[in-house]
């Protein structure tokens, strides 16, 4: 039965999912739905957009589009899950970008081989990064050079705030540090809620967030934006520069989230689905409820995703190896 926490998560983002009336009847349904499978818990971001998306595909799966949340691992099970199932078509993994493009550096052992275990879909959207300051950090600190100015005077309060070690915004602060030429104390939260928490209650003088964490905390006052990570300005905070800006042309990173299929998947079945996803991805009530939470869509082939997993690879791959990081199993 639909329970209470994926309902209230799916009706405040305008997703409709309809009650069983029976387990008899779910399992029944479920057996022959095709399934979005997502390796973290209900009401996350990663699981937000993975039931927009199969809102408004459900129309082209007449046997159904159920949203499967099968978290464990920090978010490693699901993935593994979804490689070893029948490539049928039928099981969708629907994952974030670190469990592809970081995990395989960051821990000694993994269970899945990104690129051969799976097959890319379709990007489905992302965004960048935010580098924010709050009450720890002095008022007259307002942009990148002024804060990398403030580090190299006090080395010993410079620090930064990470959604979680492993993370992405773990490592863009490592990247940071490096650019800038001051080191920065890494400082690992479980999440981006609680960093913010600190952030602005003055424990911790920034953090580095996704933008869609940091935009609701902007009306609170305590919460000012040294520069954000993306090619160019975000749109929900106009008035920030970006580190290329700043003059660090190579840090230009963006998080996505995106679709895979079993590596055995028929080729005709993983152009198809990414078709469908892409064309619902042009829809404006789609592009809207991804701006809702701080993303913009994607567009792209199985092809030019692949490219990009590979690209990320590529930059994650030297940064992880050379902090000297470990995951904790």
């Amino acid at each position: 039965m639909t329970n209470r926490r994926n309902f209230l998560a799916t009706a405040s983002l305008g997703v409709t999912i309809p009650f069983a009336f029976s387990q008899d009847a779910l399992a029944q349904s479920a057996s022959k739905a095709t399934r979005l499978i997502v390796p973290f818990p209900a009401g996350g971001g990663t699981d937000a957009v993975a039931r927009m998306m199969a809102s408004r595909l459900a129309s082209e799966y007449p046997t159904g589009l159920l949203v499967d949340n099968r978290p464990g691992a920090a978010g490693r099970l699901g993935v593994e899950y979804v490689k070893d199932i029948e490539p049928d078509g039928k099981t969708i993994l629907f994952t974030t970008d670190f469990t592809i493009t970081m995990y395989p550096f960051s821990y000694r052992k993994l269970n899945y081989s990104p690129l051969q275990d799976f097959m890319p879909v379709a990007s489905c959207g992302g965004a960048g990064y935010a580098i924010v300051a709050g009450p720890g950090l002095p008022a007259n600190v307002n942009n990148i050079q002024q804060f990398t100015a403030w580090a190299k005077a006090n080395p010993k309060l410079a620090s930064f705030a990470s959604t979680s070690a492993g993370s992405g915004s773990h490592f863009i602060g490592i990247m940071l540090s490096r650019a800038i030429g001051a080191e920065l104390l890494h400082v690992p939260y479980k999440g981006g809620a609680p960093a913010l928490q600190d952030l602005m209650g003055g424990q911790i003088p920034v953090s580095i967030n996704p933008i869609g964490e940091v935009v609701p905390q902007l009306n609170s006052g305590k919460v000012r934006v040294l520069a954000t990570t993306g090619a160019q300005r975000s749109r929900f905070l106009p008035d920030a520069p970006t580190l290329v800006e700043a003059g660090f042309k190579d840090m230009v990173i963006e998080f996505w989230v995106g679709a895979f299929m079993p590596a055995k998947t028929p080729v005709d079945i993983v152009n198809k689905t990414a078709a469908l996803f892409n064309s619902v991805l042009q829809k404006q009530e789609l592009k809207d409820g991804f701006r809702g939470i701080g993303m913009e869509t994607a567009q792209g082939t199985p092809a030019s995703f692949t490219a990009t997993i590979k690209s990320d690879m590529e930059r994650w791959g030297p940064v992880i190896k050379a902090a000297g990081f470990t995951a904790e199993d």
